[in-house]
């Protein structure tokens, strides 16, 4: 701007007026934004000013602004998933009121229990088993005939009913594997001898120079009582069976000492709280029919 004759000053390089600003000796000039990147702007704002008085927009302590129309997507959501619900409660009747045995008899209840133990069991036990139950170092695989407890419909519900050591169920399953080398039971070579014996009972072979017959006399003594004389284990006491080749936390010498050094106790959540009964009736149908239910 001309102080002298209030007029705007006129660049000499453009043409264009200047707005009279200027930064290190570079003037700014005045060129508009195009007036229909105006017009589309100052619509939006009317529409966004539309947008806020038709529908829900504006955060309150308890909740939002309901809007004139009181529309939102979550009401839908919430409509969907309520006729959802009423559908499977319709279809879930039968499940509720059959027993384990009458839902795998009939064909109708079972594809309906495997469709809903699927999705739960997507939802809940992924995390821990594995996509397909095939498990993970320390989370048995769902899919063999080894179980710590049983195998059967009405074992596998029970656990899952009550879970593994969960502090929270009073009827939960407890089993405990001593610490027999952290609470000085045994002493160091007295768990070498015994974890080579370990591994001769599924036929793996052993260190050189193991004392076999001192670990058959320790295993007699200390672990018989709960994994029996051959090692066959006891679903009664969660006691893994120890004449296969599979094992929950490694079959390698250096697993089977730690396992016999520090003991073992994984837990399992009690899903009685978390999960209604058909859901667990269902889950427990798919999880037996994932290759390992006896």
């Amino acid at each position: 701007m001309d102080p002298k004759t209030h007029a705007p000053e006129i660049d000499a390089q453009t043409g264009i007026a200047t707005t009279g600003h200027e930064w290190d000796g570079i003037r700014e000039l005045n060129t508009p934004l195009p007036r229909w990147w105006l017009g589309i702007f100052y619509a939006c704002i009317v529409w966004s000013i539309g947008y806020w008085v038709v529908y829900p927009a504006w955060p309150l302590i308890d909740g939002a602004t309901k809007g004139v129309l009181g529309y939102a997507t979550r009401i839908e959501i919430e409509k969907d998933m309520a006729a959802l619900q009423a559908t499977r409660a319709a279809q879930a009747a039968g499940l509720a009121d059959a027993s384990l045995a009458q839902i795998k008899a009939d064909p109708n209840l079972f594809r309906l229990a495997m469709a809903q133990g699927k999705a739960a069991f997507g939802d809940n036990c992924v995390a821990c088993h594995g996509v397909g139950g095939a498990g993970a170092k320390g989370f048995p695989n769902l899919n063999d005939d080894d179980w710590l407890w049983g195998g059967s419909l009405e074992t596998i519900q029970q656990t899952l009913q009550h879970g593994i050591r969960a502090a929270t169920d009073p009827d939960t399953r407890i089993g405990q594997m001593p610490a027999f080398g952290k609470d000085g039971i045994l002493k160091r070579d007295e768990i070498a001898a015994v974890a080579n014996h370990v591994r001769t009972l599924s036929g793996l072979s052993t260190e050189p120079k193991a004392d076999l017959a001192r670990g058959r006399t320790i295993f007699a003594e200390t672990c018989a009582a709960c994994h029996g004389p051959q090692g066959k284990g006891n679903p009664e006491l969660g006691a893994p069976d120890l004449s296969d080749a599979i094992t929950l936390y490694g079959n390698d010498l250096a697993s089977i000492t730690e396992t016999i050094t520090n003991g073992r106790g994984g837990v399992m959540p009690a899903w009685t709280t978390r999960l209604d009964p058909t859901t667990i009736k269902s889950l427990t149908v798919y999880i037996h029919s994932l290759g390992g239910g006896q």
